[in-house]
């Protein structure tokens, strides 16, 4: 047997192998999203609680709904700059909650506001009352990233939330996790006082994160595909190289008949 239609086959199996493993890989992050997203979703649907009662680690208090009731200090603001919203650029308002009784304010997501620039924008504009009771979600800020958080001239505006950064900005103790505040009205719509004057419209509130399996059993199943092409392949090239063999050590057929 010739070595090349043997190479052709290790390298077509080897190929397929790994092609098998990398789907079976695949299938198991799927399993990993799901777990992870069974998690979220048992949290998001869990009862509301109080900054009180969350878990001192907030990987655990992550997603969990939570009711604060206190201030808002508009006077320490910080503008989340590059948020979109429906296609449309816009920055997220996130205002210092102070609770009674305690030095340690939260930091509220009020939600997102449109800005031609995704970076400035009227804050002002968009103040809801100061005493609140604000019903939402905990999320985590981010971990540190390479670069300066702060977007320089800009006062408190941040390209991401950087625990350090907003640490810095503010005159007191934060929460070691910010809250994301429920949808409780759409951000064009304006809102009436109780004696009937119009006061400015709410941010539109943040939606809580989808829970999609994204693409890993599409993936699984290209990877799956991919590994039943080759061997395939390999079949059909090997059963060609061995007819081919045949046919050209088949004995001349006899001279026909004069």
């Amino acid at each position: 047997m010739r070595r090349s239609p043997v190479l052709f086959a290790a390298i077509a199996v080897v190929f397929a192998l790994v092609c098998i493993r990398l789907g079976v890989w695949q299938l198991s992050r799927l399993q990993q999203r799901r777990a992870a997203n069974a998690v979220v979703a048992a949290r998001l649907d869990s009862a509301v609680t109080t900054p009180a009662q969350l878990p001192a680690d907030t990987a655990l208090a992550r997603f969990r709904r939570v009711r604060l009731r206190g201030t808002y200090d508009y006077d320490h603001e910080i503008v989340l700059a590059g948020r979109s919203h429906d296609g449309s650029p816009g920055v997220n308002l996130l205002t210092p909650l102070r609770l009674p009784g305690r030095d340690t304010a939260v930091l509220v997501n009020r939600g997102w506001v449109y800005s031609p620039d995704a970076l400035r924008v009227d804050a002002a504009h968009w103040r809801e009352p100061a005493d609140a009771v604000v019903t939402g979600f905990v999320e985590t800020f981010h971990d540190p990233a390479t670069g300066a958080a702060l977007v320089s001239g800009q006062g408190r505006t941040l390209r991401w939330l950087d625990a350090g950064t907003i640490g810095s900005l503010l005159p007191y103790p934060v929460a070691s996790y910010y809250v994301i505040a429920s949808a409780a009205a759409p951000a064009d719509t304006t809102r009436a006082s109780a004696d009937g004057a119009d006061v400015p419209p709410m941010p539109a509130r943040l939606d809580p994160p989808a829970l999609d399996e994204g693409s890993h059993l599409s993936y699984a199943i290209q990877w799956f595909a991919f590994a039943a092409i080759a061997l395939a392949g390999t079949g059909v090239f090997w059963w060609s190289a061995r007819r081919g063999r045949r046919v050209a050590h088949a004995p001349p057929a006899p001279p026909l008949p004069q």
